[in-house]
Parts: structure tokens; sequence; C-alpha cells
């Protein structure tokens, strides 16, 4: 974003207040990068050591690269595993598209089904796009960045509790604009008679196992149709 795009209220604050909270932001932000640049410091030095005592055990005749590339294949999908269970990191969706001018939007009557599905679709988990997190108005866990915010009940924290219906319609990410449940059976068994999966109780998603839980695929609006 150019400084030409940045409200005005940024760039000149009209108040004591305002340039104490840009301050704050300054100092984290200052803070965040000291750190990362320890870290990436002291991962290069340990990618150093490592290659160093690999490349001496293969010149000794100890081990094969070969077998040293199988090896850390293994390795590498057990510590992913591993980082996607406690540690998620900073999540932000792939491929990042404009979602207002995404064409294929689904074109669902939620109005007339949702006291059946209890609109099942807003506890879904999935991380936002740039553009979401820089226009500011969907929320996101602070504990797990940038991935839409839920309240107690696994809702979407901008999901109106009495309606069900959603309190950011107009921007909402672009996973609830492109999903379609017509053909999801962890919702629907037959959804044009509106039959509900039984599995799709008070604790859903929470019920389903790790493959029932992955959100389908966003097609890229970007690629020739």
């Amino acid at each position: 974003m150019s400084h030409e795009q940045l409200p005005s209220s940024l760039d000149v604050p009209d108040s004591v207040s305002q340039w104490a909270q840009h301050a704050d932001v300054a100092s984290g932000l200052a803070y965040l990068h000291t750190r990362v640049n320890a870290t990436a410091g002291r991962s290069l030095e340990s990618a150093a050591f490592v290659y160093a005592l690999i490349d001496l055990l293969v010149e000794m005749g100890v081990i094969s690269v070969e077998q040293i590339d199988d090896r850390k294949q293994q390795f590498v999908e057990r510590l992913l595993q591993r980082y996607q269970q406690h540690d998620p990191g900073v999540a932000l969706q792939e491929p990042n598209q404009d979602k207002y001018t995404f064409a294929q939007t689904a074109k669902i009557d939620c109005e007339k089904r949702v006291h059946l599905c209890k609109a099942s679709c807003c506890k879904m988990m999935f991380p936002l796009s740039q553009q979401d997190v820089e226009e500011g108005v969907i929320r996101w866990e602070l504990t797990k960045p940038y991935v839409i915010a839920k309240g107690a009940d696994s809702y979407c924290h901008h999901v109106d509790r009495s309606s069900l219906g959603c309190c950011v319609h107009a921007q909402r990410p672009l996973p609830c604009r492109a999903y379609d449940c017509r053909h999801d059976e962890r919702i629907w068994l037959d959804f044009e008679n509106g039959v509900i999966n039984p599995k799709l109780a008070p604790n859903w998603p929470h019920n389903l196992t790790s493959d029932e839980l992955a959100l389908p695929e966003v097609a890229d609006d970007s690629s020739p149709r």
C-alpha cells in the first residue's frame, strides 16, 4: 500500500493519543523485527553447522547423500505435521485474490435453509487474505494469525447469533463468497430435499475427522475458463 492510499489520520495524527498509539506500534514492530533478525541469525548458524557435519560424514564415507535425502523427507513430513498441530504460525490465503472482483460467488438460498443447516459453514476455519487483513474489518484470532476469529460456540465472530446472518456480508472473505455447500456431504446428504448429515450436531465441526475437516479448495478466478 502506498503512502497516498493511507488514511490521513495515520499520516498526520491530530492528537497526542494518536501519536502515542503510533509510537507504541512502531516500538512493537521494532522489537518484532529485532527478534526476527536474531532468530534468522541463529537459524543460519544452525544450518551451517548441520551442512558442515553432513559434508564431513559424506566425505568420510559414513553415509551417502541418497540416504540423507531419503531420511530428510521422512523428517520433513513428521515435523510439518507436528508444526501444524502445535504451532501453525502465520496463515494467509494463497493465492491472494481480490474478493470484490471474484466472479465465482456461490448463489445459495441460505435464508430458506438456515433453519436446517444452522449456518454450519460459518463454523469453518480458514485463513484470511492480505486484503482482508489490510482492510481491517474481518477479525482474526490473535493466537493464530490470520485465521478468522471464532466465538466459544465455534461460530464466526461476525455471525449474528439470533438470526445466524452475516454482520459483514459486504466485506466477507473470499472463502465465504466461493464456498458452495450443495455438494458438501459434511453438511447435506441431499441438498435439494433438505436432508442434512446426521453429524451436523451442535459440536460440529469438532466431531469430524481431520480429512472431513478439509475445506474444499477455492478455484483461482484468474485462471482461464
